[in-house]
């Protein structure tokens, strides 16, 4: 929306087609505290890189914008992926599970890191002989990802 309209309410005409551009919303299930999860996965490699939570502002956002958009469950507030760290995800593509409860976004991820300890996937850890083993290396150190 344009500054000149900002906070404005849309004229009676268009209402129709605002809620043509966000009914798919509508068909997300929206968990009892408005959130869906999201699951990104690199759409190159196929690879799981993390799993989050999104709420309708989020989805919408990431939608529009192209670049992923999650709910910040601890910090109640919007989590532009990427904001701190500079490991933006760039949407590709954006799918609704069968029963609507969860949204997969395949992205590509800049910078080669998606987890918050410096790896490239927040799926590090694999059950081995009872015990989880860390199987994947820091890309990068946390120290020097956010200071």
């Amino acid at each position: 929306m344009c500054e000149q309209h900002k906070g404005q309410a849309p004229a009676a005409g268009n209402l129709g087609a605002q809620a043509a551009v966000t009914a798919w919303l509508d068909e997300v299930r929206w968990d009892a505290d408005g959130l869906v999860p999201a699951i990104a996965q690199e759409a190159a490699t196929g690879d799981i890189l993390m799993v989050a939570w999104m709420n309708r502002e989020s989805l919408q956002e990431t939608a529009a914008t192209g670049r992923a958009v999650y709910w910040s469950r601890s910090r109640k507030r919007l989590w532009r992926k990427g904001e701190e760290s500079g490991h933006v995800q760039q949407l590709r593509e954006l799918r609704l599970d069968c029963d609507g409860d969860v949204v997969l976004l395949k992205v590509e991820q800049l910078g080669g890191i998606a987890c918050h300890t410096g790896r490239h996937s927040c799926f590090f850890r694999r059950l081995e002989n009872g015990a989880w083993a860390v199987v994947d290396p820091v890309l990068k150190d946390p120290e020097a990802i956010y200071r």
